[in-house]
């Protein structure tokens, strides 16, 4: 209602709408008829819940009807200077008054101005005057009714706004995770990288920095599910990893940096959440690439010698916290000048297509292998593909990839 009076305002957020359950019923009789006014206040006398107010001046019902912001309305359809259905359905076009039950009033029991009022929008008839008991029982029941249509108003007010603050804050936090991913880099070599989250709160998290001068780390992971606690592990592990903060691991070492992020992140400790993970290191002086993966997909390697064959670096430990794990096993390539490393979530390749199947591994591997037109981006290409293989531009898992040209 957007001309509500105070006394039938929404609620704030986080208010409660009880306060509608004790209001005071209001009965607005709206008839030129003094003698009219006498008869419904006596009726209504003894009624403590309840406030009645007379207008005998139809002209100024609607004025009347802002102030006193009635849960009933008492109309007579029969008064001077003023058709009484128009003055109905002046009521149903007023903001304030536009769900207030109505019950006109007659002299006789008339079935085609009964049918029109109804039409014009009245939600009961009367023919004046009935016994008081039936007349209080009828304003009972259609204020009872008005009533709780503004407790649910009330509730669904509070509840949009809950909303509205609570995607504010996702979508804060949600810009947070992101201004928390590396820059692009071009020296000495060449990295950057795609983020496209399903939800404003995603699971993935990647990252790269130099170790020290010669050796360079590069990792994404990704955390069972979407939204807050997923993100916040994700943020997490991937602030661990920057810092170097596991202690008594040796980062230029994969296999360490996996066990000992096992060690740390558990899932029973946190929230049964757990996450794959691909970390590498390359060494610059060497052009060693030594990886390590813990149930993550295959990052590819593409050589320059061979630009459109991938080599797949496999994941061969367990996710991260799902189990004690001995020793996670770490692997070692050759990276010369021109070679390209991709390394991407599973929310790359596991395509729902849009008649319903399946985009295959093995079709992602081979359209990955395509050769690159000059200046185009692997990364670009695939994230347009891979929304038009699916139908919609939101996936259903987060897509990232970082691309390092080595």
């Amino acid at each position: 209602m957007t001309t509500a009076a105070p006394a039938l305002s929404a609620a704030k957020p986080g208010s409660s709408p009880a306060s509608l359950s004790t209001r005071k019923l209001r009965v607005l009789l709206v008839d030129d008829q003094v003698i009219s006014g006498e008869y419904v206040k006596r009726c209504l006398a003894n009624v403590p819940d309840l406030e009645f107010q007379h207008c005998t001046d139809p002209a100024k019902a609607m004025e009347a009807a802002n102030r006193f912001q009635p849960t009933v309305i008492l109309q007579d359809l029969v008064m001077p200077e003023i058709d009484g259905l128009m003055l109905v359905k002046f009521f149903r076009a007023n903001p304030t008054t536009r769900d207030v039950p109505m019950i006109v009033l007659s002299s006789k029991e008339e079935a085609a101005v009964k049918a029109e009022a109804f039409a014009r929008g009245a939600n009961d008839y009367l023919v004046k005057w009935p016994d008081a008991v039936e007349l209080l029982a009828r304003i009972r029941y259609h204020s009872k009714g008005y009533i709780h249509l503004l407790e649910r108003n009330e509730v669904f007010a509070a509840l949009e706004a809950s909303q509205k603050h609570l995607a504010s804050e996702i979508s804060a936090g949600s810009a947070y995770v992101q201004s928390l991913l590396p820059k692009p880099m071009t020296q000495p070599v060449s990295l950057d990288w795609r983020y496209a989250p399903c939800a404003e709160l995603a699971g993935d998290s990647l990252g790269y920095h130099f170790l020290d001068d010669d050796h360079l780390a590069i990792y994404l992971l990704d955390v069972t599910g979407h939204g807050l606690a997923s993100a916040l592990l994700g943020v997490t592990v991937m602030n661990v990893l920057r810092a170097k903060s596991l202690p008594n691991t040796d980062f230029r070492k994969p296999g360490e940096v996996l066990g000992a992020l096992n060690e740390a992140f558990p899932m029973e400790n946190h929230n049964d959440k757990c996450f794959s993970i691909w970390y590498g290191v390359f060494q610059l002086s060497t052009r060693k690439l030594r990886y390590s993966g813990a149930g993550h997909p295959p990052a590819l390697l593409f050589l320059p010698d061979a630009p459109t064959t991938a080599v797949q670096l496999e994941s061969t430990g367990p996710v991260i916290g799902i189990m004690p794990w001995p020793e996670f096993d770490a692997e070692e390539r050759e990276a010369p000048p021109g070679s390209r490393l991709y390394v991407y979530s599973d929310g790359a390749h596991e395509i729902h297509l849009a008649d319903g199947g399946e985009w295959a591994f093995d079709d992602f591997i081979q359209y990955m292998a395509q050769p690159l037109a000059a200046g185009e981006s692997l990364m670009d290409r695939l994230l347009a593909h891979v929304r038009v293989l699916h139908g919609i531009d939101t996936l259903d898992d987060d897509f990232t990839v970082i691309e390092c040209r080595l």
